[in-house]
């Protein structure tokens, strides 16, 4: 039999029409795009994340698939849509970041639908408003790379998961749910962890076992879909090397949000066995954040960025937390009710709003590949060559070419696209040490004081043993993250 169709919890909130309650998605949507656009370009700043996406989606597709070979191939889905939108509206950074804008946006619809659904319409409304203030969504709403995509998917797949549980699910609701997954696992396949956590709703509602069995066969089939790409990324494994390994501080972070979690989860008062919020809400916010740190214990790979998506849970039982007080306040004070949503968002944007600033600020980030190049530009001269240390800091003159203009990147044997690589091939640390003692004047672009880090390339050691031998320095400038350093060379004795 068909899992029975459970009446929704009744709403206590005082919103009059069922029309009105349909749109009200629209407002957590609205107000996560206005959030979105504020202070986007960040000052015309692109950090080191973005500046891969921004450089590989620029490639030609055959071009982006020999890379796709050698590295970075759990981002290839995602590098073919931004090329796509780079070809039709070029690159800059609205292009590169409204994405993120727009897919936050939806996962702020599905928080709504989904509060609306399993704790009334204030708790909806609470919820979609407060997906966008959370300071991991503020981070990653403007960053032009999947995450926000990859939240926006598990949105829309947990509304297809609450729709089979309340009895109306049919096979396209299921199909869609499979593609969902599946799509969502292409842009970073740690995102099928939100499997797990939808295992324990089911569990936790006693779905049917028919229910259960059309969930087996749909997560089944995107797995399926992805795995291919799970195998084959494995092999580039050595692009992650730099994630550190679990520590007891790193635990923290998560643990306050899964405790934050767990009191929405106590305020949540289902009036019906299944679904309710908490049943919705905590797994997604504690399911893959667990699973995540256990297979960090066995290799590394614990960021949250992986598990962004576990932040529409968090929401969600925020949300809950709101709608419960609106029941507890309306009795007495309806007038008051009416208006505690609403104070409770302005007094988290003003409580939040020296974060918020930050976020939006280039110092948000570790660097700014666009201001190195614009020192890059007002430093050069005539002649003049280039190095880089560590080499992925090539990045520069990938994305800003116009800069380097007139300076001889001379340790490059083989550029980026012709390698299939992100910061191309170098030539052998012997021929490098000879080209740079031909030169008269080097410019070293490398990673600025305080977050430099030491370079084990055998490579980067012997580019900044020539220049400490044999060159003086001449202007030294630290912008963002990042460094330009002149050097001359001395006079022969």
């Amino acid at each position: 039999m068909e899992a029975a169709v459970v009446p929704r919890a009744p709403a206590a909130e005082p919103i009059p029409h069922r029309r009105r309650r349909s749109l009200l998605c629209v407002v957590p949507a609205v107000w996560t795009v206005g959030l979105g656009l504020w202070g986007l370009s960040r000052q015309h700043s692109v950090w080191r994340d973005e500046a891969a996406t921004w450089q590989v989606a620029r490639r030609s597709s055959g071009a982006m698939a020999h890379l796709l070979e050698h590295v970075d191939a759990v981002h290839g889905l995602y590098y073919l849509l931004m090329h796509a939108l780079f070809s039709c509206f070029g690159s800059g950074t609205t292009t590169l970041r409204l994405p993120s804008v727009l897919a936050m946006a939806v996962a702020a619809a599905c928080v709504t639908r989904l509060g609306q659904r399993t704790a009334g319409a204030w708790a909806g409304l609470a919820g979609g408003l407060a997906l966008g203030l959370l300071p991991a969504v503020q981070f990653h709403l403007q960053e032009g790379r999947p995450y926000a995509l990859v939240t926006a998917g598990a949105g829309v797949a947990t509304v297809l998961l609450v729709t089979a549980l309340e009895g109306r699910a049919r096979r396209r609701h299921w199909a869609a749910y499979a593609a969902v997954v599946a799509v969502c696992g292409l842009l970073n396949w740690l995102s099928l962890l939100v499997l797990p956590a939808h295992l324990v709703t089911l569990a936790w509602t006693r779905a049917t076992r028919r229910v259960l069995a059309r969930w087996a066969v749909a997560s089944a089939l995107a797995v399926a879909a992805v795995l291919p790409l799970i195998l084959f990324s494995l092999g580039q494994a050595e692009q992650v090397s730099w994630i550190p390994p679990v520590t007891w501080h790193m635990l923290i972070g998560p643990g306050v949000l899964v405790a934050i979690g767990v009191l929405g989860a106590l305020a949540d008062r289902p009036h019906t066995r299944r679904p309710s919020a908490a049943a919705v809400g905590l797994p997604l916010l504690a399911v893959p954040q667990l699973l995540l740190l256990c297979v960090s214990l066995v290799k590394p790979l614990f960021l949250d960025r992986y598990v962004l998506f576990s932040m529409l849970g968090l929401a969600l039982l925020i949300g809950t937390a709101l709608g419960a007080a609106v029941r507890a306040v309306r009795p007495r004070l309806p007038r008051v009710s009416a208006v505690l949503v609403p104070v409770a968002v302005a007094v988290a944007l003003a409580a939040l709003l020296p974060q918020s600033l930050a976020k939006r600020s280039p110092a948000s980030r570790v660097d700014d590949v666009l201001a190195v190049a614009a020192d890059v530009r007002r430093l050069k001269q005539v002649g003049d060559a280039v190095v880089f240390v560590p080499a992925a800091r090539r990045d520069t003159a990938l994305v800003s070419p116009a800069a380097f203009t007139g300076v001889r990147d001379i340790a490059l044997a083989r550029g980026p696209v012709e390698s299939g690589t992100l910061k191309g091939e170098e030539a052998p640390p012997a021929r490098i040490r000879s080209a740079m003692l031909t030169q008269r004047r080097i410019l070293l672009v490398t990673d600025a004081a305080a977050v430099a880090r030491p370079v084990p390339a055998h490579r980067d050691q012997v580019k900044s043993a020539v220049l400490k031998r044999y060159f003086t320095v001449v202007t030294d400038v630290q912008v963002r993250g990042r460094r330009v350093t002149v050097y001359e060379r001395r006079p022969s004795r």
